[in-house]
């Protein structure tokens, strides 16, 4: 069975009225005399939609009375209606000037000799670099079988010494110098 929009208003208006007269219960058992029936308009339909309305509006003031007071802020926030409504100020006058020059970058601190941070720093062992001057017959690969110890290791050779040899790598010549990886 379908309910009908009649039927669920009769329903809705039922529930305003159990609603209606359980507020009127609970002010009266709080010690407050009942609210006086307006007599206009709303009066015609029955006293019991102006008693649920003073009895909500009732309790509305004892809940505000009972609750801590609310800080007023007189500062309208960027979503309010009070701020949209405020113009806002004018911006002042820029000069017109030469930008200021960014700040400068110090560089890193280097300790010097005489300085307590070199004193507490122990010297890095320095890594002597290795040379090897190419021969006639050499290649990347044999070059790195005899002194890396493994001949796939000539591609590292090659990184390493690119500037030196050039873009093709096996184009050597006897006398480059080349600087061997550790």
């Amino acid at each position: 069975m379908s309910m009908g929009i009649f039927d669920f208003l009769k329903s809705d208006k039922k529930k305003a009225h159990e609603a209606a007269d359980t507020a009127k219960e609970q002010v009266e058992e709080k010690g407050a005399a009942p609210p006086a029936v307006a007599a206009g308009p709303g009066s015609a339909m029955g006293g019991k939609y102006v008693d649920a309305a003073e009895a909500t509006k009732a309790a509305a003031e004892r809940m505000a009375a009972a609750a801590p007071p609310r800080r007023v802020s007189h500062t309208p926030t960027p979503g309010s209606a009070a701020h949209k409504s405020v113009a806002a100020a004018p911006e002042p006058p820029v000069a017109r000037t030469r930008p200021a020059p960014p700040p400068a970058m110090h560089a890193p601190h280097t300790p010097t000799p005489g300085s307590a941070a070199h004193k507490s720093v122990a010297a890095a062992p320095v890594a002597a670099k290795r040379a090897y001057t190419v021969r006639t017959g050499d290649s990347l690969s044999e070059i790195a079988r005899r002194e890396l110890g493994n001949e796939a290791r000539w591609r590292e050779l090659y990184a390493m010494n690119r500037g030196v040899i050039g873009s093709n790598p096996d184009l050597i010549r006897p006398g480059m110098v080349l600087t061997l990886p550790h």
